[in-house]
């Protein structure tokens, strides 16, 4: 990840004394374009009462009438949301602000599963037919062109408020109340569905309507949209109203999620109350988490907050579950090899497809696509992009083809296929990312640096400030460089240590003491931390940079087996396999130049070196060990082994028995059976070459066909066998030895030709 430090222009030093700002909270206000008198008093003192007229927004007059018309008339209205937290609470808004009023209100929620995103006609028609007169979309309804015209044209009005992007048409609805209507003179254009739903309610209710800023604020956080300008508001003061709830039903969500009242910030929303009210339209019916908000004595709102929280926890399980399931695919199949995932298992629960997608680009940087099958037969399922690469784009050409129905944008989509497709969208998905242009990768910001010695639980107060932080208002991380570290402790999950006085904790990067000699900066958020009693400010790790040690020699033969994050200082990459270039150029996104070969047995004495690949044998590894290098990382990543294991005899017997029943198929039709037989495409062709060593088939016209009477024999028969047999043995060895093992075993054979590190 690619980082530069933000800058601006100090604020005037008037504004920081008028408004008695801390230099930290100064500097955050300067950065964030937060710098004149107007901009800082909104920011710390803004309120509902400061929001602009609900009046300016398109249709809202024509909406508020036709509402009141239907309270005149006793008019049943239904409420069409959305399964998301983001449509749950703008549900809960428009029905709670009808009720209020006295209105016969309903609402739907669309069953992810069987209904999809979105306007459904079918459940259209369903509501005309039971009665209803008004129809009020909430965070939906600017793509239902058929459904709104089904319901104008049966005499039932329907008023649409959403946030989501226009496509060429628009639906020809009573009312359109869109916080970014083309031409409307509403000043903030980024609501969320909740927050269009809150802005109705102050147009209907004539008031500020804050007993709803709670709602709007969770379907702000939950939908990540702008938390500047009106969001800033809806955020901060959703967040004041929180804190202080008495809704039984968010009370209750509180309790469940561990959280203390008072305390509650916008990260406790954005990871734990959010996802929760999101699990319910995951695995089950998302109208429950409706109904907990709209509870009004505490026992219905704890028994439903009960119901959600085993909803979460399965959710949880089903993620984790999933996760290793798609690893275990993904190590079993070869398809860390390629350039992008396509992952398929139809046990997978539909819901958590796009979650465990995002962790899949989170953890391998490549785009991904995550799919099961539903109860229709259908598979469906999630891609998610890595860092760079228009998904969006490189699919779109595939719908009507490889893929029966997509949508989404540059970064994510949703999608359907067939499972006699799917081999195919394996390899159009691959092609697409090798054809297609590759964006720059995106530069993250940092705030400045700092030194520990410097911080304290005042930074943390000051820090927020500038807060609530979002998503066009990110949190604030700052570097530390060349950190003095101490006190190293692993946890259960990451680790922890000190720099300087201040304790850091890490979950994401692997860190170990072999490491941290080669940590020359971090890039850091600023937290409060509270054990037994004790409040501390505490360092949490975003992001590390690598590099030589500067005070002290390391050692000439440096263990970083598995060490992926500490790419980016050799000087040279050694491959023993040339096949393995393209792989580690994509992999790891180094260039042709930074790597040698074995091979050509290039002068690298003066040379810190990393090598990558696993060697084929003793004598590849002793001759590389044995010459000079300033320093030498070894690391045995990549290697050309069929899979991560030597095939079975069980996989053996597999390919045999489809090979029987399939005479005549050409090697590559092998390759779209891979999922079939649930082997990876490169161990199929390798039991195929040892079927061929062993004279068990022959080759006819490009086809496979079978040895007439063949000559038993055993796979240790076969030289390629033994072969190949010999190089997984070395390649686990290498991988599995002991770090002090294969420090003593490589520093033997260096002879004293590895120089020391000056």
């Amino acid at each position: 990840m690619k980082w530069q430090e933000r800058t601006a222009d100090p604020l005037a030093s008037d504004l920081v004394e008028e408004f008695q700002l801390s230099p930290l909270t100064a500097k955050l206000f300067s950065l964030r374009g937060i710098d004149n008198e107007e901009k800082i008093d909104y920011w710390l003192h803004a309120s509902e009462n400061d929001l602009a007229d609900p009046f300016l927004m398109h249709d809202m007059d024509k909406a508020v009438g036709r509402i009141n018309q239907a309270l005149d008339e006793g008019e049943k209205i239904t409420i069409y949301g959305d399964y998301d937290a983001d449509g749950i609470t703008a549900t809960a808004i428009m029905t709670e602000m009808l009720t209020i009023m006295g209105a016969d209100v309903h609402y739907f929620i669309p069953d992810r599963f069987k209904d999809g995103y979105g306007p459904s006609l079918d459940r259209y028609k369903d509501i005309v037919a039971d009665g209803t007169k008004l129809i009020i979309t909430v965070d939906n309804g600017v793509t239902g062109i058929e459904e709104v015209a089904y319901a104008q044209s049966h005499g039932v009005d329907v008023i649409v408020t959403d946030h989501h992007t226009f496509k060429e048409e628009k639906p020809d609805a009573y009312a359109l109340v869109h916080c970014n209507y083309p031409g409307q003179a509403y000043p903030f254009d980024d609501y969320c569905g909740a927050g269009v739903a809150y802005t109705i309610a102050r147009a209907v209710l004539e008031d500020t309507a804050s007993e709803f800023l709670e709602l709007a604020m969770i379907g702000t956080i939950g939908d990540m949209v702008k938390v500047s300008g009106e969001g800033h508001v809806i955020v901060k003061r959703g967040l004041e109203m929180l804190n202080e709830s008495s809704r039984p039903g968010l009370e209750a969500l509180i309790r469940n999620a561990g959280l203390t009242p008072g305390m509650i910030d916008e990260e406790d929303v954005g990871f734990s109350i959010a996802p929760r009210l999101n699990a319910c339209g995951r695995l089950a019916d998302a109208s429950l988490a409706v109904r907990l908000l709209l509870a009004e004595s505490p026992g219905e709102a704890q028994e439903l907050a009960d119901q959600i929280e085993k909803l979460n926890n399965e959710r949880k399980d089903l993620t984790q579950a999933t996760m290793q399931a798609a690893e275990a695919q993904i190590k079993s199949r070869g398809y860390q090899k390629e350039a992008t995932l396509t992952l398929y298992d139809p046990a997978w629960h539909e819901g958590v497809m796009g979650l465990v997608a995002n962790k899949i680009v989170e953890k391998y940087h490549k785009p991904t696509l995550m799919l099961t099958k539903n109860e229709a037969g259908l598979v469906k399922g999630s891609g998610r992009s890595s860092q760079g690469f228009n998904l969006f784009n490189a699919l779109k050409p595939f719908e009507g083809k490889s893929i029966t129905q997509f949508g989404g944008h540059d970064f994510a989509c949703g999608l359907s296929t067939t499972e006699e497709n799917l081999n195919q969208l394996r390899r159009d998905f691959n092609q697409s990312y090798k054809a297609g242009e590759k964006a720059p990768e995106k530069v993250q910001e940092y705030d400045g640096t700092i030194s520990p010695l410097d911080v304290d639980l005042t930074s943390v107060y000051d820090l927020a400030q500038a807060g609530p932080f979002g998503t066009d208002n990110p949190q604030p991380v700052f570097l530390l460089d060349k950190p003095q570290i101490s006190n190293f402790r692993p946890m259960r999950k990451g680790c922890s240590f000190m720099v300087g006085p201040v304790r850091a904790v890490d979950f994401d990067h692997g860190l170990n003491q072999t490491v941290l000699p080669y940590l020359q900066q971090m890039l850091v958020k600023l937290a409060s931390n509270t054990f037994k009693g004790k409040t501390n400010v505490q360092f949490r790790i975003v992001d590390l940079h690598y590099g030589q040690p500067l005070y002290a020699p390391s050692a000439r033969i440096v263990d970083f087996r598995g060490q992926e994050n500490l790419l980016g200082f050799a000087d040279k990459y050694l491959l023993f396999d040339e096949k393995n270039l393209s792989q580690a150029i994509n992999h790891f996104g180094i260039t042709k130049e930074q790597i040698s070969l074995a091979k050509d047995n290039e002068d690298l004495s003066q040379q810190v070196v990393s090598v990558l690949d696993v060697p084929a044998n003793e004598a590849q590894l002793n001759f590389v060990l044995a010459k000079p290098y300033r320093q030498l990382y070894l690391r045995f990543q990549l290697d050309q082994l069929p899979g991560e294991t030597l095939p079975s005899r069980g996989n053996f017997g597999l390919v045999w028995q489809y090979f029987l029943a399939h005479p005549g198929l050409k090697p590559n039709d092998y390759m779209q059976a891979a999922g079939q037989l649930g082997m990876d495409p490169d161990s199929i062709m390798f039991i195929l070459r040892v079927f061929f060593t062993l004279d068990f088939v022959k080759m006819e016209e490009d086809r496979l066909l079978p040895k007439p009477s063949p000559t038993k024999k055993s796979l240790d028969d076969s030289a390629y066998y033994r072969s190949v047999k010999a190089e997984y043995a070395f390649a686990n060895k290498l991988r599995t030895i002991s770090s002090d093992e294969l420090i003593r075993y490589a520093s033997g054979l260096a002879n004293g030709g590895l120089q020391n590190v000056n």
